[in-house]
C-alpha cells in the first residue's frame, strides 16, 4: 500500500475496537465487507430510509476506509474497525440523473447532526469525502462541538484544479474549516496523490490550508460500490478514508495519544513531496504509516526518563572489539509516550580500527637527551624542521610542538625519581629499571598497553632499592582517546578525550640470570569503561580496573635473552540508575627472543609473539531495561594475535631499524582481514 500501513499490521494494528463515522450516502448494509461491523447507532440523519446507500458513493468510500480483510477485492485501511454510518445525502438527490447538476447533495444540517452522533456515540474520527460552500453556523457549531471533544475530522480538497485552477490553489471551501479556530487543530484536509507520489491533476492544493493538508492515494483507487461491483475511483473523496483508516490504526494501536497528538504524529511522519518543508502544493506531503508507526522524538528508557538512542549507544574498545553481537531488549517510550520493545544491541559500535603503524611512524619529531651529573632530560619535539631542537628561537620555537619529555634524577645510591610530561609510567619505571626494550612498533608487551587509546600527560615514578629488592611507586594522569561518530554524518567523527588516573605499586629482583617484575596498579576512568563510551541508557561511563603484572626475563648467555609477560585485570564498572554493579574481566600475554651480534658486532634481532589486552569474561547488568536483568557480554569474538620480527644495525652515526608484522584479527574483530606491514627507518642524533 503507498500509505506504508505494512509496519501498521506487523505491530498487530488492525483498528478492531474504533468507532470510525462516515458521513456520506450510507453504505450497502448486505456487503460482506461490512459484515458484523456497522454500529447500531447508525442513522440516516436526512429521512426516515434506512442507511442503504442509492449512489455508491459513501459504499466505495467506506470500503477504502475498513473494507473487510476476506480475500475478496481489497482490504481497507482499519480492516476491523467499526462503522458507524452517517447518512446525510438529501433524500432523492442520489438517484437524480437528470438535473444539470445531478449527485447527491447534502444539506449542512444533516452534517451537523452526524458530528454530534459521532460524538454521542464514541467515534474517534469522522471521515466527510464532501464539498460544497463553507459550512453554515449550524455546522460549525456542530465542528466546534465535535473537535473540543477530541474528534478528530478529515475532509476531502476537493477535486476543482482542472475546473477551476484559480480557485483550486487552496482548500475546497468547506475543507478550509480546518484553519479556523473552531477546529481546535484537529481537521485534516485531504488531498490526491498519483501512484507516483505526484498530485493528482484534479486535486485542490494545499494553499492557504498546508498547514493541515496532507495527501494519500486517491487516483484509481479499487472499492465496491452500492451494488458490491468493484470499481476504478477517482478524487479526494478516496484519499480522504486512507487517512481516516490511518488515525483508526493509530488510535487502536496506542490508546494514549490524543486526538492532538495523532494529529501532529501524522503531520510530522509525512514524505515530503515538492518543495522541502510545508509548501503550497503538497501541504505537509504524502501519509507515511511506517513512519509514524515508528518511534518519534526524544526517546527514553521505558522505567526511567534516561535518553536512549535506537541508533548509537555506545563506541567499544579495542579491548572489547566485536562484542555487542547479542540482543539487549529495552523497553522504550517515544516522545510521544508511546511504549515499544526494540534491541540495542547492534547500537554499540566498535572501537575504529585505525592502523597501529602509521601512529607508531612519527617521521616529523626529534628526541634529543642530556646528562648532567645525577640527572638525565630527555625531549622529543613535532613540527620542527630544525635539526637542533634544543635551541629553538624565534620562528622555529612558535612552529614547533613538545610531545613528550622526562626528567630523571638520582637522589642517593638506592633512590632514583623520574617525571615525564606526555609520557606513560610504564616508561618511566622500566626506565628506571633499566629495562629496555626492541624497537617494535606494533605488537604490544603485556603490560605495555592497556589495550586502548590512552594520552598521557603527565607522570611520576620513585624507585628504591632495598638490598637485591627494588620497589616502585608511580602514578600518571591523562586522556583516555575514542574516536565517535558524529550526529551529522562522517565529517563530525572525531576523536572525543575523557579523563583517566592510573597509580601503581612494583617490585623488581634479579637472581643470576633471571629478572622478575610483579606489579599492581589501580586505574580509574571517570566516562569510560576500559576504553569504551557508553550512553546514559547504558548506565554511562565510569569504571575502576585492578591490574596484575608479571615479567619474566632470562638472560641466556651469549647476548640472547627471553622475556615473557603477562597482565590479569579485574574492572568494576560503575552502577546506577539503569545499570547493576558488574565485573569485566581481562588479560594479555607477550612472549619475547632477543640476541645481539647477530651478523656483526652491534646489531640485533628481536621476535615478540603478543595478545594484546581483550577481555575474556563479563560484561554489563543492566537493569533498567524492562522488567528483569539484563546481562550483555562484552567479551568478544575475535582474538588479536601479533607477530613482529625487528632488525637494527647501526650504520654510520645513526641506526638502520626493519620491523616486519603480521596482525590476526586485529582490533580483536573475527571479521577483519589480518593486518601485514613493513617498516624501514633510519635514525640519528644531533
Amino acid at each position: 500500500m503507498q500509505a506504508s500501513a505494512l509496519s501498521a499490521y506487523q505491530a498487530g494494528a488492525t483498528g478492531a475496537g474504533i468507532t470510525v463515522g462516515v458521513i456520506d450516502s450510507g453504505v450497502d448494509v448486505t456487503s460482506p465487507e461490512f459484515s458484523g461491523r456497522i454500529s447500531p447507532a447508525s442513522a440516516d440523519l436526512a429521512g426516515s430510509r434506512g442507511l442503504q446507500d442509492e449512489g455508491g458513493h459513501g459504499s466505495a468510500v467506506s470500503d477504502v476506509l475498513l473494507g473487510a480483510k476476506n480475500d475478496v477485492g481489497i482490504s481497507g485501511v482499519a480492516f476491523a474497525a467499526t462503522l458507524l454510518v452517517l447518512r446525510t445525502d438529501t433524500p432523492g438527490t442520489c438517484a437524480d440523473t437528470t438535473s444539470a447538476d445531478p449527485g447527491c447533495t447534502h444539506a449542512d444540517s444533516a452534517i451537523a447532526r452526524g458530528l454530534d452522533l459521532a460524538v454521542t456515540s464514541g467515534a474517534r474520527v469522522v471521515n466527510i469525502s464532501l464539498g460544497g460552500e463553507a459550512a453554515d453556523n449550524t455546522l460549525r457549531r456542530a465542528i466546534n462541538a465535535a473537535t473540543a471533544a477530541g474528534v478528530i475530522i478529515v475532509i476531502s480538497a476537493g477535486n476543482e484544479r482542472e475546473k477551476d485552477p484559480t480557485a483550486a490553489v487552496n482548500p475546497d471551501p468547506l475543507a478550509q474549516i480546518a484553519i479556523d479556530p473552531i477546529a481546535h487543530g484537529l481537521v485534516l484536509i485531504a488531498g490526491a496523490t498519483t501512484s507516483s507520489k505526484a498530485l493528482a491533476s484534479f486535486s485542490n492544493m494545499a494553499g492557504n490550508g498546508a498547514a493541515y493538508y496532507l495527501t494519500a492515494l486517491g487516483v484509481r483507487v479499487q472499492a465496491n460500490d452500492n451494488h458490491q461491483i468493484p470499481l476504478l475511483w477517482d478524487g479526494t473523496s478516496f484519499s480522504a478514508p486512507v487517512i481516516s483508516g490511518a488515525i483508526a490504526l493509530l488510535a487502536q494501536a496506542f490508546p494514549t495519544l490524543t486526538g492532538a497528538q495523532i494529529i501532529d504524529l501524522l503531520l510530522r511522519t509525512t514524505t515530503d513531496l515538492g518543495a522541502a518543508g510545508v509548501d503550497a502544493v503538497y501541504g505537509h506531503g504524502e501519509l507515511n504509516l511506517a513512519k509514524a508507526f515508528a518511534p518519534q522524538g526524544a526517546l527514553s528508557l521505558a522505567s526511567s526518563a534516561v535518553p536512549v538512542s535506537i541508533a548509537g549507544n555506545g563506541t567499544l574498545s579495542t579491548a572489547m572489539g566485536d562484542a555487542g553481537q547479542g540482543s539487549l531488549v529495552a523497553a522504550i517510550h517515544d516522545g510521544y509516550g508511546r511504549g515499544y520493545t526494540v534491541d540495542l544491541g547492534g547500537s554499540l559500535r566498535p572501537a575504529n580500527r585505525a592502523s597501529r603503524l602509521s601512529g607508531a611512524l612519527d617521521l616529523s619529531s626529534h628526541t634529543a637527551a642530556a646528562v648532567a651529573g645525577r640527572s638525565t632530560v630527555a625531549l622529543s619535539i613535532a613540527g620542527s624542521t630544525d635539526v637542533q631542537p634544543l635551541r629553538l628561537t624565534g620562528r622555529d620555537a612558535a612552529g614547533a610542538r613538545a610531545v613528550a619529555a622526562s626528567v630523571v634524577t638520582r637522589i642517593d645510591a638506592r633512590t632514583q625519581v623520574a617525571l615525564g610530561f606526555a609520557q606513560g609510567s610504564n616508561g618511566l619505571t622500566n626506565g628506571l629499571a633499566g629495562q629496555g626494550a626492541p624497537a617494535f612498533l606494533v605488537s604490544d608487551g603485556a603490560s605495555g598497553s592497556r589495550g586502548f587509546d590512552l594520552a598521557p600527560k603527565g607522570a611520576f615514578a620513585v624507585r628504591r632499592r632495598f638490598g637485591g629488592v627494588a620497589f616502585t611507586i608511580a602514578a600518571e594522569s591523562g586522556d583516555v582517546r575514542l574516536w565517535e561518530r558524529g550526529d551529522n554524518g562522517p565529517l563530525t567523527d572525531r576523536y572525543h578525550r575523557y579523563a583517566y588516573g592510573d597509580v601503581s605499586v612494583g617490585v623488581d629482583t634479579v637472581q643470576g640470570p633471571v629478572t622478575v617484575t610483579a606489579r599492581l596498579s589501580h586505574l580509574a576512568e571517570r566516562d569510560t569503561v576500559l576504553g569504551a563510551r557508553f550512553s546514559d541508557a547504558l548506565g554511562g561511563g565510569g569504571a575502576a580496573s585492578w591490574f596484575t603484572d608479571a615479567r619474566a626475563m632470562i638472560d641466556l648467555g651469549e647476548s640472547t635473552r627471553v622475556n615473557a609477560g603477562w597482565r590479569r585485570g579485574w574492572t568494576a564498572v560503575a552502577s546506577g540508575p539503569v545499570r547493576a554493579g558488574s565485573t569485566v574481566m581481562t588479560q594479555a600475554l607477550s612472549f619475547d627472543v632477543q640476541r645481539d651480534a647477530v651478523l656483526t658486532a652491534g646489531d640485533s634481532f628481536a621476535l615478540r609473539w603478543a595478545e594484546p589486552l581483550r577481555v575474556t569474561s563479563g560484561g554489563l547488568a543492566l537493569t533498567g531495561l524492562g522488567t528483569d536483568i539484563v546481562r550483555f557480554g562484552l567479551a568478544p569474538i575475535g582474538h588479536e594475535r601479533d607477530l613482529e620480527g625487528v632488525y637494527a644495525l647501526p650504520i654510520g652515526t645513526g641506526q638502520f631499524t626493519g620491523n616486519v608484522y603480521w596482525r590476526q584479527q586485529p582490533g580483536n574483530l573475527a571479521a577483519a582481514p589480518d593486518d601485514l606491514g613493513v617498516a624501514i627507518r633510519y635514525s640519528f642524533g644531533f
